[in-house]
């Protein structure tokens, strides 16, 4: 535990603390380092956006880049050779983390090409190819939940691939998510394989809801909604989770050795400054969750966040009545998070261009 009092209170509650960055400059400095002994870091997610700002900024991957060039390296190897190399590093730096909390958390997450988002088989072959690139027991791979990533989420947690779901905005989506998963752990299970090492974490999105729901808010006047669907429907998630706890489903996989698809709140950045910048972190406290925080929200947290026990589970009746004043507001909540998965697919596979784009400029000299 670091001497922040209320990063200490945070993990206190049962919240895994996750940097939502990583760079080589971060590595190379030892400011990951840093960050797990004074910010109670305990895991890292990367995604297409983050390595494309990382690659833009700085010299750290000039040596690589300038190696493959030489070997003649396509692009798009060398856009995971490069990744790969900054996974396994920050890998290595949270293996301690990993050992001492017996694997549940020191994880570190890399995103599959969001270009195949849409593309069950080969979403597979590459989760495949990334988790025998990396090589490391604390990694785990990031799938989308879109309707063709389920199969593939089910296929590798079937092969013991352990799998960061992401991208996930809907309530029936998650639940989708949650049955790909038992899904996955029961044909690993008929395998013959040990369910002890097969992690997961669903990634469910917070701050994006409310900016699209805002909004439309905004459309309808009824704006003293404004700023609260974002944490109503994180709430909700945690109720299905806890249904799924209690399933029989559930019980026969955890008495087989099977541990929890943790829910980890991403997009945890403010977007709206009239809103407390540390609002996604307080007001989504309870028991066996991660946060996954921009490095600007840990600063905030450490800072002034207030953390008083669980915000989750006592709020559930105030979630349901939220969604259904939204509802009243004329606010289609299918529409909108059918919107925002595919806004989420796009945005990244924009950033996963522009790294191809950087990638071939740096090697080409």
């Amino acid at each position: 535990m670091s001497n922040n009092e209320n990063l200490n209170r945070l993990s206190g509650q049962g919240v895994s603390i996750w940097l939502d960055d990583i760079s080589r400059e971060r590595l190379r400095t030892g400011n990951l380092d840093e960050l797990i002994r004074d910010k109670n870091v305990v895991g890292v997610t990367s995604n297409p956006t983050i390595f494309a700002g990382a690659l833009s900024k700085g010299d750290a991957y000039d040596a690589q880049i300038k190696d493959l060039a030489v070997r003649g390296v396509d692009v798009g190897e060398a856009v995971r050779a490069i990744t790969t190399y900054d996974i396994r590093w920050a890998a290595d730096v949270l293996r301690p983390v990993y050992d001492a909390t017996g694997g549940v958390d020191g994880r570190v997450s890399l995103e599959v090409d969001p270009r195949l988002a849409r593309e069950t088989e080969k979403t597979v072959a590459e989760a495949r190819a990334l988790w025998w690139m990396v090589d490391r027991p604390n990694l785990f791979i990031k799938i989308p939940a879109t309707l063709e990533g389920l199969p593939a989420i089910t296929q590798a947690i079937s092969e013991g691939i352990s799998v960061n779901v992401t991208l996930i905005f809907s309530l029936e989506r998650y639940r989708q998510v949650m049955d790909a998963w038992l899904a996955g752990l029961e044909a690993a299970q008929a395998k013959g394989l040990s369910l002890a090492g097969i992690e997961s974490v669903a990634s469910f999105f917070v701050s994006r809801v409310d900016t699209e729901i805002d909004k439309r808010l905004d459309a309808t006047g009824k704006t003293e909604l404004k700023g609260k669907a974002g944490i109503a429907n994180a709430r909700l998630a945690y109720a299905a989770f806890e249904e799924v706890m209690n399933s029989e489903r559930w019980q026969r996989l955890r008495a087989a050795g099977a541990r929890p698809q943790r829910p980890l709140w991403a997009s945890t950045g403010v977007k709206n400054p009239e809103y407390s910048d540390t609002m996604y972190v307080d007001e989504l406290v309870a028991p066996g969750t991660v946060n996954t925080m921009p490095e600007k929200t840990l600063d905030a947290e450490a800072d002034h966040g207030r953390v008083s026990g669980d915000t989750i589970r006592p709020f559930y009746e105030q979630a349901w009545n939220t969604m259904a004043a939204l509802k009243e507001a004329g606010v289609d909540y299918d529409d909108a998070v059918k919107v925002l998965e595919d806004e989420g697919v796009d945005k990244f596979e924009i950033s996963w261009n522009e790294l191809l784009d950087s990638v071939t400029k740096k090697l080409a000299g």
